[in-house]
């Protein structure tokens, strides 16, 4: 495990985890999100591929990210593990809505300086709203890739709770 990819769906856990194998596994960390936005009013990074290009050359590192579409297949490509947080709508969805709250509520600054207000609950943008539509389409996506003959050569481990996860985490 040397270049890995956490990939779920939004409020899973992708970052915690990922940030966590860096630190006990030596590896360089990167924060798909902090990569693209850089910017007040959520601004994209205009040399965003080109970045996670370098990036992913390198030989270790993890990313908290199944990639945006610009950079998927190269994430993908370039990993040789996939850690899938694959856990039910009934474990995402009150993670995703208490860090939400608490973002608001703080107003935490994220990504390019950005904070998630109020206002933004009312957005199909918004991660809660965002995490619940794209629930079934990101499963679906990862379960195409897991099964791609593009990507056989990756290890893939998939979790379906996260008490497997902190299981296997604890073993590392």
């Amino acid at each position: 495990m040397e270049r890995i990819l956490v990939v779920g769906v939004t409020g899973a856990g992708k970052s915690t985890l990922a940030r966590t194998l860096g630190e006990r596994l030596g590896l360089a960390y990167h924060e798909m999100d902090a990569l693209y936005y850089d910017g007040p009013g959520w601004s994209v990074n205009g040399t965003f591929a080109e970045d996670v290009a370098r990036l992913s050359a390198e030989p270790r590192w993890v990313v908290d990210s199944l990639g945006h579409p610009e950079v998927r297949d190269l994430l993908w490509g370039r990993a040789d593990t996939v850690v899938w947080l694959d856990y039910p709508r009934h474990v995402v969805a009150p993670r995703v809505v208490r860090r939400s709250l608490r973002r608001s509520a703080r107003r935490e600054t994220l990504f390019g300086g950005n904070r998630e207000t109020w206002r933004g609950w009312l957005s199909r943008e918004h991660p809660v709203w965002w995490s619940w539509s794209q629930y079934a389409t990101r499963r679906q996506e990862l379960e195409r890739r897991t099964r791609d003959p593009r990507f056989s050569p990756l290890t893939t481990l998939r979790f379906a709770h996260p008490d497997e996860t902190s299981a296997w985490l604890a073993a590392l």
